[in-house]
């Protein structure tokens, strides 16, 4: 059907193979906005996990286009498919090493939104290296954000919550701001994560931080 002729325009059904993308080759920097049928601010979700918050943020915000990032490779497999099924045009999924993603192949200030709910808290010790919130991940997701951009975190770990904030309120070109000021999480309602939901139900408390993009 054409524009104009009185009809809807119908749009393309999205495939697993549309919605699944392979990760950039090394040194390559992305556009994003090739990945869609039409530009639109650009938000990624890291840990994507199965998919609950990315698709209820892409069907509430159609004009958002949407990247979750899922290592694990049976969870990765499950959120593509789970789009496919909601036939939701304005999201793809990858799998890859995150850290590396944000930090080799995302050129400057491409990103509107950077959601990162219950990252893996490495509660020990000797393990605290492996977190992804260090100082140069920070530096490289500040460069990847748009001037007014956002980046949300959430934790039920009360430490690795105040890891997170001494790093993000250390980074040039971030300031931290109250959560329900930040635009993705009071527009639409906040949907939630999995994980969210479920510690909440178990007496859990949540811990969040939002940090907004300024000129440096």
């Amino acid at each position: 059907m054409k524009a104009g002729d009185g009809s809807r325009t119908m749009r393309p059904v999205p495939t697993v193979q549309d919605i699944a993308l392979d990760p950039p080759a090394d040194g390559v920097l992305v556009d994003p906005m090739t990945w869609y049928a039409s530009p639109g601010p650009f938000e990624i979700e890291i840990g994507c996990g199965k998919g609950g918050f990315l698709l209820a943020r892409a069907r509430a915000r159609p004009d958002v286009r949407l990247l979750g990032i899922e290592w694990a490779n049976k969870y990765f497999k499950f959120a593509a498919d789970r789009m496919a099924r909601w036939n939701v045009s304005n999201v793809r999924v990858m799998r890859t090493d995150a850290a590396r993603f944000v930090m080799d192949h995302l050129p400057p200030e491409c990103v509107s939104a950077i959601h990162l709910y219950h990252p893996d808290p490495w509660p020990k010790k000797r393990h605290h290296k492996r977190r992804l919130v260090q100082a140069d991940f920070a530096a490289a997701a500040v460069r990847s954000l748009s001037i007014g951009g956002y980046w949300l975190i959430q934790t039920d770990h009360e430490e690795y919550h105040e890891q997170i904030r001494c790093v993000l309120t250390a980074s040039p070109g971030l300031r931290e701001i109250p959560w329900v000021d930040a635009e993705p999480a009071r527009v639409p309602a906040w949907p939630g994560t999995n994980y969210e939901i479920k510690y909440t139900r178990e007496g859990r408390s949540i811990e969040r931080v939002a940090c907004q993009r300024i000129p440096m």
